[in-house]
């Protein structure tokens, strides 16, 4: 922690919850109030029309406006199912060179 950052107290002491940060699950609160100006907004602008018709118009905002909302972690399962490997009728790499020559290469 370098000195311009640190919490300077009376007794030397931190505060009791200094560095503890909000609880899991309580949500940010200017986050809240901007994403309910931003949900006024849209509803002033027409709703799900406006966004249809800006997902025509500009793709590229609307598209990037879809990335911000699907979560990060998707969880994906598959079966994968393992194909052996080809035989190689070549034991060394000799042999390999012999069947080149052979066939002018």
């Amino acid at each position: 922690m370098t000195d311009d950052t640190k919490v300077v107290t009376i007794a030397g002491r931190r505060p009791p919850n200094a560095g503890k940060g909000r609880k899991l699950g309580v949500p940010n609160k200017i986050s809240g109030s901007m994403k309910e100006m931003i949900l006024g907004a849209l509803e002033q602008a027409g709703g799900q029309a406006w966004l249809a018709k800006q997902a025509n118009e500009n793709p590229v905002a609307f598209m990037g406006l879809l990335g911000k909302l699907i979560p990060a972690d998707i969880a994906l399962s598959a079966q994968v199912e393992t194909i052996p490997p080809p035989e190689v009728p070549y034991a060394t790499i000799e042999e390999i060179r012999e069947e080149l020559r052979r066939k002018d290469w």
